[in-house]
């Protein structure tokens, strides 16, 4: 799946949780989801687009919580 792709559904979901009325558990429940629903290497392509535009085209929001809960979102590498 590439960057755009990503980019689309990323904002997608985010608008869903954007408009729920606590700031917090919309941000922590856009993080779950991630987590929950997208396969790791979606993740990872998602952060790599982070780390190499500083997140263009990605809503204030999704931008916020993938840079703010970053440990929680991003897969783990086995060390």
């Amino acid at each position: 799946m590439n960057a755009t792709q990503l980019i689309k559904m990323a904002n997608q979901i985010g608008a869903f949780f954007v408009s729920q009325p606590d700031p917090a558990q919309a941000r922590s429940e856009f993080a779950q989801h991630l987590r929950r629903q997208w396969d790791p290497q979606m993740r990872t392509a998602l952060y790599a687009h982070v780390d190499a535009t500083a997140g263009e085209g990605l809503s204030p929001f999704v931008l916020d919580v993938l840079r703010e809960l970053r440990e929680q979102i991003e897969p783990q590498v086995p060390a």
